[in-house]
């Protein structure tokens, strides 16, 4: 308003035309600076200036730590020992059944959720250290029988004394798990030279098909749901190999379009024919261009097998037809097909997708679907064609393992900033930061530490950094965040969409190392610090590690909170010791429930 002060008398000499143009510039100069601190204040919550190696003074320092009241948190009750709070089976009955639905995440409001600690069950013993882990578990850590007398027979599991034992068997590998791959490396190749680097387990059962592609350089994520089965993404866990909570239902799993090189069903129970495909279209879309499908169990091998599947042979003889006829209408053609396994391959190329015309099922997406939307995005009745701009993402075209993982992927293009120079940056950023990591905690890189969580990865460096070391890591990549998940696949590593205003979907005690860089200065205004702490604390597991980065403004009251959740907290500096950011490195201490509480 600052025309109403103007006085023409006071300046004759001037051009009045000349005013108004002088003011319009000035005010357009202003909100154009005031634009600029917007963007650069969100470009900066996500990707995080480079520290230069340069003290910076005390003095520079301008805003006060945060300072939060010290709260000594509670025991939950015994009961809640294996709880999982978007999957509980309590609240199933409030969801509706359709293609099992109630199985899907549904998360506890803010006002009910709980603020106590999860206690271990009684006896819990620190897990056996890997690879001893791949093979046996304590029986006190997941107590849970019913695998054992259910599938005795399938030599998933079973109990000796005080440990469970795997033995490798499954409904579809009777002969054990290592045969059962090596057929699987006849019809795949690429299974034995670093093509095939990762890959998706659907119905995982206790894991071993995805603990035994460890041996052969693949990395897995076993999926399964929480079900009469009971805790099969814990055994997996439990032993040392990748898994999460999940099933495909109505809603997109959790991972960005022409991810998987390879996606897996042994007998997972799936009705892959039945709503039109939609489940097989979900599948489509995570596999990468000339990626395989391999499904063991029915309808394959019909002819042989149709007794012990309490049908017809007439009916499986239909589904298998339905079940060709759905695939080659999404562009796979079958690869090769020996005893009970068949392998379909997903179209290299978009000629088959050329030929697809208006009248054609599934039709195409149309360029409103984003085929990366995968956060609570329902199934969509449409084929996600690969987009043509990118040359590299077919199989055939991405460098084999272990190559691929210092490549620079196409999709970076995809990220603002993401260029060949600053992929390149990170990975040095991140070689330095575990270097100095290691030093301040020995225990990693030892076998002291297997299943980590990069908590909000941008490419996978921590990841990358930490390729030689006994572990794998699940990198999370927030569903408010830069769209870099693609990135981490093309790399050969595996992770997760997430949101960390709400729980993540495993089971407690499932992780041994969580880091997080600038996590709270990303998503404070969002979600409350004290829930994602206790989230952190309930799958962590007891004498398990977390490595927190954070800005100066937070760490405090997060040493705060973290005593409170009885973690053993020391503040550190960054390996160029930036006053404005500070480390913490805290150990969770094993402790068992008060019986008093149950």
């Amino acid at each position: 308003m600052k025309n109403r002060d103007f006085r023409p008398g006071a300046y004759l000499d001037i051009n009045p035309r000349i005013v108004p143009f002088t003011l319009g510039f000035i005010i357009l100069c202003g909100f154009s600076f005031y634009l600029g601190g917007i963007f650069c204040s969100e470009k900066n919550r996500y990707f995080k200036q480079d520290e230069a190696p340069i003290i910076q003074s005390q003095q520079e320092t301008t805003v006060d730590p945060l300072k939060i009241e010290y709260v000594e948190f509670s025991e939950c009750s015994l009961n809640y020992q294996d709880y999982t709070p978007c999957t509980d089976p309590k609240r199933w009955k409030k969801y509706g059944n359709y293609r099992l639905s109630f199985m899907e995440r549904h998360c506890p409001q803010i006002t009910v959720r709980n603020e106590c600690l999860i206690p271990p069950p009684d006896g819990y013993k620190p897990p056996i250290r890997w690879p001893k882990s791949k093979d046996q578990c304590w029986y006190r850590n997941v107590p849970y029988d019913w695998i054992s007398n259910k599938k005795s027979t399938q030599h998933w599991l079973r109990k000796e004394g005080d440990k469970f034992f795997f033995p490798g068997g499954g409904t579809m590998f009777p002969n054990g798990v290592n045969s059962y791959v090596k057929l699987m490396q006849k019809l795949i190749p690429g299974m034995k030279n670093g093509t095939i680097r990762t890959a998706i387990d659907t119905g995982c059962g206790v894991a071993s098909w995805g603990g035994d592609l460890l041996d052969h350089g693949i990395l897995t994520v076993s999926l399964a749901p929480r079900d009469n089965h009971e805790a099969q993404v814990q055994f997996a866990l439990e032993r040392g190999i990748p898994a999460i909570l999940g099933i495909i239902s109505t809603q997109r799993l959790p991972f960005p379009s022409n991810s998987f090189d390879m996606a897996h069903c042994s007998r997972c129970l799936i009705p892959w024919t039945e709503y039109d495909g939609i489940y097989l279209l979900e599948v489509h879309r995570i596999l990468r261009p000339g990626g395989f499908w391999v499904l063991s169990g029915p309808p394959i091998n019909y002819e042989h097998r149709w007794r012990g599947w309490n049908t017809t042979v007439e009916e499986q003889k239909s589904d298998y037809d339905k079940l060709k006829k759905l695939l080659t209408s999404m562009c796979f053609t079958l690869y090769d097909k020996m005893d009970d396994i068949a392998v379909w391959q997903k179209s290299l190329d978009s000629s088959c997708y050329d030929r697809l015309t208006s009248s054609s099922y599934p039709p195409k997406c149309d360029y409103s679907s984003d085929p990366d939307s995968a956060w609570y995005t329902p199934l969509q009745p449409c084929l996600s064609i690969p987009s043509q701009k990118f040359k590299k993402l077919g199989l055939n075209s991405v460098p084999k393992w272990p190559n691929r993982l210092h490549v620079r992927p196409e999709r970076i293009s995809m990220i603002f900033n993401g260029n060949s120079g600053g992929f390149k940056h990170d990975n040095s950023r991140w070689k330095v930061r575990v270097k100095h990591y290691k030093a301040l905690l020995p225990a990693l890189g030892s076998d002291e530490i297997r299943n980590v969580m990069d908590m909000n990865t941008l490419y996978g460096g921590f990841a990358t950094s930490l390729i030689d070391s006994p572990l794998w890591v699940m990198n999370v990549v927030s569903s408010y965040g830069p769209n870099s998940l693609g990135v981490v696949y093309d790399r050969g590593l595996i992770g997760t969409y997430h949101d960390w205003c709400e729980p993540f979907s495993t089971y407690p005690r499932t992780y041994d190392l969580l880091h997080l860089d600038g996590l709270f200065t990303a998503e404070s205004h969002r979600c409350e610090m004290k829930y994602v702490l206790l989230e952190m604390d309930r799958i962590l597991r007891p004498n398990g590690y977390a490595i927190i980065r954070e800005s100066y403004y937070f760490i405090d009251a997060i040493a705060t909170i973290a005593k409170g959740m009885r973690w053993d907290c020391e503040k550190q500096g960054t390996e160029y010791i930036v006053s404005k950011e500070k480390l913490l490195v805290c150990q969770k201490k094993l402790w068992h429930a008060n019986h008093s509480r149950e």
